[in-house]
């Protein structure tokens, strides 16, 4: 049996677990006249993951991201990100990732003092396909400015791990960035194809009227800025969260759901991140429920989905 799920999402709980790839995200955040905002972007519709969903920047790991040039071109990470380190990525790596996919995207990068001549920065490694606009050229551009990243401006948030029953799985690191003095943010018409500032709830109304199409780790981590507030809340919100990983568990039942640790359907019992423990799929859109509040009603997919949900019969 096969029913519509959202796009560019492909859940088969039969499927062999597929290793997830180390990435890291940066929800770059400010102040503004009515409260926190976030850095959002819209993905490129064919983009093979999630196209054409509003996101934080980010991507996956490059090996270049460990190269021994960064000891000297970037400065420590912040000390929380060693609750992010696997046998496969460092904290450095991972933190030299999110910087990099984030200026790639948005056009935002934390570095030790003023960049002149960012939009030119970030035209340099676009400049560059053989190594994919990636560390290689990043690090030689900073180098001839003079310029090193600040790690540390990136605090961790959270750990989200794609469910096994995608065919596509990543182990997102999520990051919280400040917005740097003097930069603005933009999409690159590339990778990324509209951006905008939004305070929390704005985003999450324009979801729930099926404007937009969050995944839940976005809707998730949206939820808990609105209760934030502020930057200095985020902040010290970012410091409470545990860094243990957050890999759902897809469960093909009617309507199909997310299960979270702590959830009944879930093998992790507690709780790593507040809010309701699953994610149901209503209308097209994963949302938010706790399992003692879930009313029957059959699926409905108007948001142009594209990928199934298969079930064992």
């Amino acid at each position: 049996m096969e029913q519509s799920s959202p796009r560019l999402l492909n859940f088969d709980p039969n499927r062999e677990p597929a290793a997830p790839r180390d990435a890291a995200t940066v929800i770059v955040i400010r102040d503004g006249e009515a409260g926190i905002e976030a850095f959002c972007v819209l993905r490129h519709p064919r983009s093979s993951f999630l196209g054409g969903a509003v996101v934080f920047p980010g991507g996956k790991v490059d090996a270049a991201d460990t190269a021994p040039v960064w000891q000297e071109l970037a400065a420590d990470p912040h000390p929380r990100s060693a609750g992010f380190v696997s046998l496969s990525a460092d904290a450095r790596a991972l933190s030299i990732a999110a910087c990099r996919e984030t200026l790639e995207e948005a056009g935002i990068v934390p570095v030790d003092g003023t960049v002149a001549d960012l939009d030119a920065l970030r035209a340099e490694l676009a400049a560059h396909p053989d190594v994919g606009g990636g560390p290689s050229a990043l690090a030689a551009s900073l180098a001839r400015r003079g310029l090193r990243l600040t790690l540390s401006a990136l605090v961790p948030f959270a750990r989200w791990i794609t469910p096994t029953a995608e065919s596509r799985r990543f182990d997102a690191r999520f990051y919280l960035l400040v917005l740097p003095p003097g930069q603005v943010g933009r999409h690159d018409d590339h990778e990324t194809t509209m951006s905008f500032w939004g305070r929390p709830r704005d985003v999450l109304d324009r979801f729930q009227r099926g404007e937009i199409f969050l995944a839940p780790p976005t809707t998730r981590i949206l939820e808990l800025l609105e209760g934030a507030g502020s930057v200095q809340g985020a902040l010290a919100l970012a410091a409470e969260q545990t860094l243990d990983s957050i890999c759902p568990v897809f469960v093909a039942d009617d309507p199909p759901y997310l299960a979270l640790p702590g959830d009944p359907s879930h093998e992790v019992p507690e709780r790593r991140i507040a809010g309701p423990t699953r994610f149901v799929l209503r209308d097209g859109r994963f949302v938010s429920r706790e399992a003692s509040t879930l009313p029957g009603s059959p699926v409905a997919s108007p948001l142009g989905v594209q990928v199934s949900v298969r079930r064992s019969s």
